[in-house]
């Protein structure tokens, strides 16, 4: 991972700010959603954020992918295999990651697209409730020149209120291509379970 300071450096060659709301006193596991993520232009920022906060984000992807020189440089960059037995699914497999590791922290980007999304993919919340750690959210705001990370977000249960929290967080924050950033629309709640409808992670 590079140096603190050449990170730092790197954040106002670029015109940007770099804030992270935990002054460095983050949780030994957290998972990360990120957003909004427009722009293959996104990932030297996540490399410089995440050397500021003095932090090894890593990410996850399917265990063929890291076959050969392209799996080398995958883990080089950051990347974890998981490996999915018959009986778990995926979000079962990351949770044991967690569960394995005396520290992790796990880069999720929330759109799965660089396109402009109207929700974002669940899977980031289902592994945090599986593996029963916070979220830190990492916010890419370009409109302000600004990258910061929040303080831990703990589920509560609560899917509908949990996620209407999530979507304002990032509601009208400009990504580096300004019309694929996310606009929050309530409306979307109403495909998530109620309080008290899912008790677990789904199985997809």
């Amino acid at each position: 991972m590079m140096p603190a300071w050449l990170a730092r450096f790197m954040f106002r060659l670029n015109g940007m700010r770099f804030v992270d709301h935990n002054h460095g006193n983050w949780p030994k596991k957290c998972v990360v959603p990120t957003g909004p993520h427009t722009s293959n232009r996104d990932f030297p920022y996540g490399i410089y954020a995440r050397a500021a906060a003095g932090r090894y984000i890593q990410f996850v992807a399917k265990s063929s992918l890291f076959k050969g020189p392209a799996g080398w440089a995958m883990k080089f960059m950051g990347g974890v295999p998981v490996v999915r037995e018959k009986r778990s699914n995926f979000v079962q497999a990351v949770a044991k990651i967690f569960a394995e590791r005396e520290e992790f922290y796990l880069c999720i980007a929330m759109e799965g697209t660089r396109k402009k999304v109207d929700r974002f993919k669940t899977g980031f919340y289902w592994i945090a409730r599986e593996a029963k750690v916070p979220m830190v959210f990492a916010k890419f705001d370009f409109g302000n020149r600004v990258i910061e990370f929040s303080k831990p977000f703990y589920p509560t249960g609560d899917v509908r209120a949990d996620f209407d929290f999530i979507y304002r967080h990032f509601d009208g924050v400009q990504g580096l291509v300004p019309e694929n950033s996310f606009d929050y629309d309530p409306v979307v709640l109403e495909e998530l379970p109620s309080a008290g409808e899912q008790q677990g992670s789904p199985q997809s």
